[in-house]
């Protein structure tokens, strides 16, 4: 035990088939991020990090303890925007007029958001973001760095790491990030929007 624990995930860990496996999860969820936990518990001691958010960790910490942070905070934005799957998925609200306003339609936020999660090369992620006057912005991330390192408000992410799902979908990254979409929990993204 220490100062951060595994994310309990707010669906069942078959919730999000066929587009994540319930065995993609198990190894993502249940050892992949629980080792990053580990790891970090095991790091914070002595550190000068004991008292700080993930949040401030991330945006001042380095080697060890920012890449364990970084991949606590990027997970737990990640496994909480999912809910099972559905068709036409799609936000409401001033979320998606604000991504009309700034990528001109949701069709060409997806495409965009595919294309940067599709070129980044190595490990990463590709992330929406607002920024402090409500701007909505993508960017890519390699390893464990995250948009907050940059004065931006995550919103939303895919995971890039072939950890994520090669089990599902082997070298096919584009088919994975396409069929992720079905799966976006458009409430949590709006939230995430409001409080921003």
């Amino acid at each position: 035990m220490g100062k951060f624990s595994l994310m309990e995930l707010p669906y069942a860990i078959d919730a999000l088939e066929p587009v994540i496996s319930k065995q993609t999860l198990e190894f993502h969820h249940g050892k992949h991020l629980a080792a990053y936990v580990n790891n970090l518990n095991g790091l914070l001691p002595g550190s000068g990090f004991e008292e700080m958010t993930l949040e401030e960790i991330v945006c001042k910490a380095q080697g060890g303890i920012f890449n364990n942070a970084g991949q606590i905070l990027n997970h737990e934005l990640y496994f909480g925007q999912f809910n099972a799957p559905k068709t036409d998925n799609a936000p409401k609200g001033k979320l998606a007029e604000a991504i009309v306003r700034d990528f001109g339609s949701f069709e060409a936020f997806k495409e965009a958001f595919q294309k940067g999660g599709a070129t980044l090369f190595g490990s990463g992620w590709v992330w929406l973001s607002a920024d402090k006057d409500g701007k909505l912005v993508i960017t890519q991330e390699a390893n464990a760095a995250n948009p907050v390192q940059k004065g931006l408000k995550p919103l939303q992410t895919f995971d890039v790491w072939e950890h994520a799902y090669y089990m599902d979908y082997q070298n096919r990254r584009p088919d994975h990030l396409a069929a992720l979409w079905q799966i976006i929990d458009w409430d949590v993204i709006e939230q995430r929007y409001k409080n921003k």
